[in-house]
């Protein structure tokens, strides 16, 4: 369910960002509309964009916004830069290891955010292999939807922080699709995976959760970003700043709780959720700005992780 905001604050912030877009965006109704394709994956950290989409808040601001779906977070960035797609959305490791990588990328918005609330992803085991902690992770094989994306990375986090050597823990990629057959026969011990998918998963048998782990997680950090070429930008700032003023009144959108069963079907419509997990699934805040401090956090969680060859200028990385 989404979260009844402890956050009182940031639903007035979002309130009066959303109706400052609204009125900046009026003018710019008599423009051709700017083409974009943009790539989400099959989570609910892009539900500000599906809102958008829904509600029209890309048309009102003459953006033809055409939504991608992409198996794997990880290959977003490569997409990005063969102009496959205009802006998309990696989790933020994804992003700043293609930034380390050498790719020129910025970031025009911000997707969901972390909550200790939300327990719609977390360590799911096959039935049977008696996984119940992080020490039990020591030696098998646990696939992740994508190799140094968020759920990786903060999994390899709470292994740390629990005790736990990480680099003893085999990881394979495999699309959250994927995870329950590989469950069922056999190929992997364990996932870290996320609703719909974990649910789908236990309900049908083929595993049980093991670790809630994404409770450990600080409050407010980005979970998702929307990048996009520093090249694409400069030629587009206009429609880079349209797309995060129509995420700004769509998170304003997702704030008020009348909303929530128009904001469930545009989920539903975009990553295809029968309606009975629909209804139960979690949703996470939005955080349609991304600031420094929390490209900061993912920089140091990195770091510790060895997944940084350079030291990246955050402040750089933020389109204004």
């Amino acid at each position: 369910m989404m979260t009844k905001t402890p956050v009182k604050r940031r639903t007035l912030l979002l309130s009066a960002l959303a109706a400052a877009s609204a009125a900046a965006a009026l003018p710019a109704l008599a423009q051709s509309a700017t083409k974009i394709v943009f790539g989400y994956t099959a989570v609910t950290d892009f539900a500000s964009v599906f809102v958008a989409a829904e509600e029209g808040y890309f048309k009102k601001r003459s953006l033809d916004v055409e939504l991608k779906f992409i198996p794997l977070n990880s290959t977003i960035p490569a997409a990005l830069q063969s102009d496959s797609l205009q802006i998309g959305g990696p989790t933020p490791s994804v992003f700043l290891q293609a930034v380390d990588g050498g790719l020129d990328l910025v970031l025009v918005a911000g997707g969901g955010l972390t909550s200790k609330t939300i327990t719609g992803f977390g360590l799911v085991a096959r039935a049977g292999s008696g996984i119940k902690s992080a020490q039990d992770c020591v030696g098998k094989k646990i696939g992740v939807p994508g190799l140094g994306a968020f759920l990786h990375v903060t999994f390899r986090a709470w292994l740390k922080d629990s005790g736990v050597d990480y680099r003893k823990v085999n990881f394979v990629e495999a699309a959250f699709p994927q995870h329950a057959d590989l469950l069922r026969g056999g190929s992997v011990d364990a996932v870290v995976s996320a609703d719909p998918f974990m649910s789908r998963i236990t309900e049908s048998g083929a595993g049980y959760v093991a670790s809630y782990y994404s409770t450990f997680l600080p409050e407010n950090n980005q979970t998702i970003v929307h990048a996009a070429k520093r090249e694409w930008v400069a030629k587009n700032p206009a429609a880079a700043r349209a797309f995060r003023e129509a995420l700004v009144e769509a998170a304003a959108f997702m704030q008020q709780p009348k909303n929530d069963a128009k904001v469930r079907a545009a989920i539903g419509k975009y990553i295809k959720l029968p309606p009975e997990v629909l209804a139960k699934v979690q949703v996470s805040p939005p955080g349609p700005v991304v600031t420094d401090k929390q490209l900061a956090y993912w920089t140091g969680l990195m770091k510790e992780q060895d997944m940084l060859k350079t030291n990246i200028d955050v402040a750089k990385l933020v389109a204004k």
